[in-house]
C-alpha cells in the first residue's frame, strides 16, 4: 500500500508543478517523460540495483578516505578538538571543508573539473532533449554549487533572456555544493547523499521545465567559455585565495547553524510561554513548538512520499525546518539516530535534505544574479521568488519519492 502512495504521491508533485507553470499549453512533455524515466533507472541503479548501491558505497568510502586526510591537518592546529571519541559537528562535519574546497578548486584550475562537467553536460542534454546550456548548468551546480555556477557563468547569463535566467534560477534552488557533501556524509548516509545528487540535478530540470517552459532557438543553444574574459592567476595565489574562502565558508555555515538553532529554540519557548499545556495533542512527552507548528504545513506531502502517520509527522517536521533553517541544522539533530530508521524513512529525509531549497538561499541567488546581469532580469527574476522556493521544495519531494521507491 505504502509503495502505492509513494507513486501517487510522484504524480501530484509533478500535478502541483503544472498547477502553477507559467506557460502549460508550451510544456515539452516528451523531454519530462525522458527525464522522468533517466531519473527511475537512477534510482533503481543506487538503490536497487547491487552494483550500483556498489559504487555509491565506494564512492562514499572514497570521500570519507578524503575527510580522515582532513583530520591530519585540524589535528595539527587543534589536537584537543580532534582527540575526544565524540567530536562536535563544526570540528567533525565543517572543518574538513578547508581541505575539500581547495581540492575541488585545483581541478578547476588545472581545467581536469570544467572538461568533466562540459562531457557529462553534453551527454545530458542529448539523451534529454534539454538546451545545451541548462544541461550543462545542472552538471555544474553538481560540483561547484549554486552561486558558483551562477558565477563562473556570467558571460553565458549576460547574453540570456530573462525567462532562461529565472530556469536557471529554479534549478539553482535545488543544489548542492561539492565541496560540502564531505560534510554530509559525516552526518548522514554518505550513499543516499551521493544518490540525491545526481537526482536532484534531473528533477531540477524537470520541475523548472514544467513550471517555466522556454523554447530556445537553435541560435541560442549555445555554451560559452567558463570565466572567458578572467585572467589566469598564478597557482599559489590561486591557492591562497581557495583557503580564504574555504575558512569564510566555513565560518558562515558555522554563524547560520548557530544562530538558527538559538532562534529556533527561542521560538519554542515563546510558543510553550503562549500555548500552556496543549502539548500532549501532538506528542506524548507533551512537547509543542516550532518544528510541530511547521510540521502540519509538511505533513501532507510526507505522507505521500509513503511513510506511516506516526513517522510521517517527525519527517514532515524534519522537513519544514530544512525549508525555514538549512539542512545542517536536520543534519546535526537527526545524526546519531538516521541510521536506526527503518529503511525508507532513512531514504527519504536524507535524500529530502540534500539541497540548498530554503529561505536564505533565495537571498543568496538573486544577490548573485544581480551583480552579473541587468537590472530588468534581475527584477524579472525577484518577481518569482515564491515559485523559486517551490521549485526546491518540489525538487527535493520528487528525489525522496524517486529514492522511495525502491528503498524498503
Amino acid at each position: 500500500m505504502y509503495l502505492i502512495i509513494n507513486i501517487i504521491g510522484l504524480l501530484v508533485f509533478l500535478g502541483v508543478a503544472f498547477l502553477f507553470s507559467r506557460d502549460r499549453k508550451n510544456i515539452q512533455w516528451a523531454s519530462i517523460a525522458t527525464l522522468v524515466v533517466l531519473n527511475l533507472i537512477l534510482a533503481w541503479f543506487f538503490v536497487y540495483f547491487p552494483a550500483g548501491t556498489l559504487v555509491v558505497k565506494k564512492a562514499a568510502e572514497g570521500i570519507s578516505w578524503v575527510i580522515d586526510a582532513s583530520f591530519a591537518g585540524i589535528g595539527f592546529a587543534f589536537h584537543s578538538f580532534t582527540a575526544p571519541k565524540q567530536l562536535d559537528m563544526a570540528v567533525a562535519a565543517l572543518f574538513p571543508i578547508l581541505l575539500v574546497v581547495p581540492l575541488f578548486d585545483i581541478l578547476m584550475y588545472l581545467r581536469i573539473l570544467p572538461w568533466i562537467m562540459r562531457g557529462i553536460g553534453w551527454v545530458l542534454a542529448k539523451i534529454t532533449r534539454q538546451p545545451k546550456f541548462e544541461a550543462f548548468f545542472g552538471i555544474e551546480m553538481m560540483f561547484l554549487g549554486n552561486t558558483e555556477a551562477l558565477a563562473v557563468s556570467s558571460e553565458q547569463l549576460k547574453r540570456m533572456k530573462e525567462t532562461r535566467v529565472l530556469t536557471l534560477a529554479m534549478m539553482s534552488m535545488s543544489s548542492v555544493s561539492g565541496a560540502i557533501v564531505g560534510a554530509y556524509v559525516t552526518m548522514i548516509p554518505g550513499e543516499l547523499v551521493l544518490t540525491a545528487i545526481p537526482l536532484n540535478i534531473v528533477n531540477a530540470m524537470i520541475v523548472a521545465s514544467i513550471l517555466n517552459p522556454v523554447k530556445v532557438e537553435v541560435d541560442e543553444d549555445v555554451i560559452y567559455d567558463l570565466r572567458a574574459n578572467e585572467a589566469r592567476q598564478p597557482f599559489f595565489s590561486f591557492l591562497g585565495d581557495s583557503v580564504l574562502n574555504a575558512g569564510k565558508l566555513v565560518l558562515i555555515i558555522i554563524a547560520f547553524v548557530i544562530s538558527f538553532v538559538a532562534l529556533a529554540e527561542l521560538a519554542d519557548r515563546l510558543i510553550h510561554l503562549i500555548t500552556g499545556g496543549i502539548g500532549h495533542l501532538f506528542n506524548a512527552n507533551g512537547s509543542f513548538g516550532l518544528d510541530q507548528i511547521l510540521g502540519v504545513f509538511m505533513y501532507p506531502f510526507a505522507l505521500l512520499l509513503g511513510l506511516p502517520f506516526d513517522e510521517a509527522w517527525l519527517v514532515a517536521q524534519n522537513m519544514a525546518k530544512k525549508i525555514v533553517t538549512n539542512e545542517f541544522v536536520v543534519m546535526g539533530q537527526i545524526a546519531g539516530e538516521v541510521n536506526d530508521y527503518a529503511p525508507h524513512r532513512r531514504a527519504v529525509i536524507s535524500t529530502f535534505l540534500i539541497s540548498f531549497a530554503n529561505f536564505s538561499t533565495i537571498g543568496m541567488i538573486i544577490g548573485t544574479l544581480k551583480g552579473i546581469v541587468n537590472e530588468k532580469t534581475s527584477d524579472f527574476v525577484s518577481k518569482y521568488v515564491p515559485m523559486m522556493l517551490l521549485a526546491g521544495i518540489l525538487v527535493s519531494l520528487l528525489t525522496a519519492g524517486f529514492v522511495g521507491l525502491f528503498a524498503w
